[in-house]
C-alpha cells in the first residue's frame, strides 16, 4: 500500500516539477515586480545613424547589442520634432500642448536658464510616481525643461521638483556657444539684426554729435544726451544676455548647486559617464530609475580626443561612436553589479536628425535614413521617427522586431505599470502601456490615431487601420523647402510651423506608410479608392481629439522665454557668476 501511495505522489509531483522547470522565461515579469529602469536618450540622433537601423558606416556595436538582446521598434515616434516639447511629452506621457510646452510663436524651446517658462509644477512625471513607489530616481545629463519661475532659487521647474532625487548635468541644452572656438548658434539671425540696429543707432548718434560740433546740424545737447543714453541702454539691454550666453546657459549643476559656470567642455563627457555609473553603484540594493539624457549628438558635438577621426562621417560620426561607447560602459556597469536580468534598459532619441546644421561643407547634423524631413518638422517622418529599443533579459524576447506605431509618450505608462504605480486619474494621458506588445502577448499597438504637431499647429495625423494593416498619414501643413527641390529649409536653418514658410493642403496630402514609408508618392481620390473614407475618418478623429484639449498657461510665450536677470542661476554674486567646483581649485 505504501508503495502504491508513493507512486501516486510521485505521479503528481513529477508533472508539477516539470511544469515549473519548463515555464517560459516571460513569466518572470510576475516575479520581478519592480525592475531597475535605465532610460538612455540621445539628443538630435537620426534613426539612420544607428547600425541596427541600417547604417553600415557609423559603428554602434553597443546599441546594436541592445537590439539583438531585446526588442527593436521600427515605428517609434516622438511627440514633437524639437527638444523641449518632445522631452516634456516623454516625461508626462502627454502631448506637449496639454502642459503648455508647445509654442505659439517661433520660440519653440526653452531659450534661457534665466527664463520663467518650463515644465509646470502641477505636471506629474513618471519619475515622481516611481519616487512614490520607493525608487531612487536620478537624472544625469540634459534637462531643458526650465529652472525657475519667480525667483533665482525657487527651482519650480527643476528636476528635483519633478520627482528626481538626484540631478547632475545641464539644466539647459548643449549649444555651439558653449565651445569658445565654435561659431555662435543661439538666435544667430536675431543677434545679427541687433548688431545692425545698434550700429545704426550709434551711427545716427555720432552723426548728430559731429553735426552739432561743426554747426551743420541744429540739435540741442539735451537731445544728443538722450540719444546717446538710448543707444547705450539699447546695447546693454541685449548684450547683457546675448553677449554672455556661455556664462548664462552653458552651466553644470549638481542638484540645486551650480558646479561649473561656464562649463568646462573638455571633461563634460567623462563627468556625465562617471556620475551615471556612480548612481548605479550607489543604488544597486534597491529599485532605481536612471534617466541618462546624453548631450551627444547635439552641436557642438563634444568629442574626446580618443574618438576624433575614428569614423568615416567626420565629427558627427565620431560623436555618435563615442556615445555608443558610453552606452557600453553603462551596460558593463549594470552587468558588473549583477543587475542585468533585473534591469529594463531603453534607448531612444528625442527627435530626428538636424539636416540643416552645417558649417561650410561640414555636416554637423544627423541622417534620418529613408525618411523624409528632419528636426523641427512636425509632420514628416524624418523629424519624428526615432530609434526605440528595449532590453530586459528573460522577460522580453530577444531579437524581436515590432513594426507597430509607438510613441515616446508610451514610456510613461509602461514604467509606471512596471513599478506598480497608478496613472493620474485627473488628466488625459496619451501614452499607452507597451508591456503586452513588447512581451508578445498582443499583436497590435493600442494607438489607433497619433497627432503630429509643430508647435501648437497640427501638421499631420496618423491612422493605424489595424484590420487591413494600412498606416494612413494625412498632412494638412508641410514646410516649404528651400532651395526648391531640397529636402529641408536650408535658407532658414529650421523649418517653421506657420506663416509664409509653410503650405496648407486641402484636401490633405495622404500617404500609406505601410507601402510608402518615405512619403514619396501622395495618394489622391483618383489613385486611392478609400481616399475620401480615410480623410473623413481622420477628420472625425481630429474633432474628438480637440474636444479633449483644455486651455493652459503658455510656457513658451514670449514673456516666458526672454532672459530675466533675477532668475539666472548663479554660483557667485550676480552678475559676477563664475565657478569651477569640479576642478582642482
Amino acid at each position: 500500500a505504501s508503495f502504491l501511495l508513493l507512486c501516486f505522489r510521485t505521479s503528481l509531483v513529477t508533472p508539477l516539477i516539470l511544469g515549473l522547470l519548463l515555464q517560459p522565461p516571460l513569466t518572470q515579469l510576475s516575479i520581478i515586480t519592480q525592475p531597475n529602469i535605465v532610460l538612455l536618450m540621445a539628443d538630435d540622433l537620426g534613426i539612420g545613424d544607428v547600425g541596427c537601423y541600417g547604417n553600415d558606416t557609423i559603428r554602434t556595436p553597443n546599441i546594436d547589442r541592445l537590439a539583438k538582446e531585446g526588442v527593436k521598434l521600427t515605428q517609434h515616434l516622438a511627440a514633437a520634432p524639437l527638444c523641449t516639447p518632445s522631452r516634456a511629452a516623454f516625461l508626462t506621457g502627454r502631448y506637449p500642448l496639454r502642459s503648455g510646452m508647445d509654442a505659439i510663436n517661433n520660440y519653440r524651446v526653452i531659450f534661457w536658464n534665466g527664463g520663467s517658462g518650463g515644465l509646470p509644477p502641477n505636471e506629474t512625471t513618471f519619475a515622481k510616481i516611481l519616487q512614490q513607489q520607493g525608487y531612487s530616481t536620478g537624472l544625469i545629463g540634459k534637462w531643458h525643461q526650465g529652472v525657475n519661475c519667480e525667483s533665482r532659487n525657487d527651482h519650480c521647474h527643476h528636476p528635483l521638483n519633478h520627482g528626481f532625487d538626484y540631478f547632475y548635468g545641464m539644466p539647459f541644452t548643449l549649444i555651439s556657444d558653449c565651445q569658445p572656438t565654435e561659431t555662435p548658434e543661439m538666435d544667430r539671425v536675431f543677434r545679427r539684426k541687433l548688431w545692425v540696429y545698434t550700429q545704426m543707432i550709434g551711427l545716427v548718434t555720432l552723426t548728430a554729435a559731429l553735426g552739432r560740433l561743426t554747426g551743420l546740424i541744429s540739435v540741442r545737447w539735451k537731445t544728443l544726451t538722450c540719444l546717446a543714453g538710448f543707444s547705450l541702454l539699447f546695447f546693454i539691454s541685449w548684450f547683457s544676455s546675448y553677449g554672455f550666453v556661455r556664462y548664462w546657459n552653458c552651466i553644470m549643476m549638481r542638484n540645486h548647486e551650480v558646479t561649473e559656470q561656464p562649463m568646462v567642455t573638455d571633461r563634460t563627457t567623462s563627468l556625465i559617464l562617471r556620475e551615471s555609473i556612480s548612481f548605479i553603484e550607489r543604488n544597486k540594493h534597491k529599485p532605481f530609475l536612471l534617466f541618462l539624457s546624453f548631450l551627444h549628438s547635439h552641436t557642438p558635438l563634444l568629442t574626446t580626443e580618443k574618438f576624433l577621426g575614428r569614423s568615416s562621417h567626420g565629427l558627427y560620426g565620431d560623436n555618435v561612436e563615442e556615445m555608443d561607447w558610453m552606452v557600453g560602459q553603462v551596460l558593463d556597469a549594470i552587468d558588473k553589479e549583477g543587475l542585468k536580468n533585473t534591469t529594463l534598459v531603453y534607448f531612444a532619441s528625442d527627435h530626428g536628425g538636424w539636416l540643416e546644421r552645417q558649417e561650410g561643407k561640414r555636416q554637423l547634423g544627423g541622417w534620418n535614413g529613408i525618411y523624409r524631413g528632419g528636426k523641427a518638422m512636425g509632420g514628416w517622418e524624418g523629424g519624428i521617427r526615432v530609434p526605440g529599443i528595449f532590453r530586459w533579459p528573460g522577460v522580453l524576447p530577444a531579437g524581436t522586431v515590432i513594426d507597430e506605431p509607438t510613441s515616446l509618450m508610451d514610456i510613461y505608462p509602461t514604467v509606471v505599470h512596471l513599478a506598480g504605480g497608478v496613472l493620474p486619474q485627473d488628466r488625459v494621458v496619451d501614452g499607452r502601456d507597451l508591456t503586452p506588445l513588447l512581451r508578445g502577448t498582443v499583436e497590435h499597438s493600442e494607438h489607433e490615431f497619433l497627432f503630429h504637431y509643430c508647435g501648437i499647429h497640427l501638421h499631420a495625423v496618423r491612422w493605424h487601420q489595424k484590420d487591413s494593416g494600412a498606416i494612413w498619414k494625412a498632412h494638412y501643413v508641410t514646410p516649404v523647402f528651400r532651395p526648391l527641390g531640397a529636402g529641408a529649409c536650408y535658407d532658414r536653418g529650421f523649418c517653421p510651423c506657420f506663416g509664409e514658410g509653410v503650405t496648407h493642403h486641402d484636401p490633405p496630402l495622404l500617404f500609406d506608410l505601410s507601402r510608402d514609408p518615405s512619403e514619396a508618392k501622395p495618394l489622391s481620390a483618383d489613385t486611392e479608392p478609400l481616399f475620401d473614407t480615410v480623410i473623413r475618418k481622420i477628420g472625425r478623429a481630429i474633432e474628438e481629439h480637440r474636444s479633449t484639449l483644455t486651455p493652459v498657461p503658455e510656457q513658451l510665450s514670449l514673456y516666458n522665454v526672454v532672459w530675466k536677470p533675477w532668475l539666472q542661476p548663479c554660483c557667485g554674486t550676480f552678475p559676477f557668476c563664475w565657478c569651477d567646483k569640479e576642478g582642482d581649485n
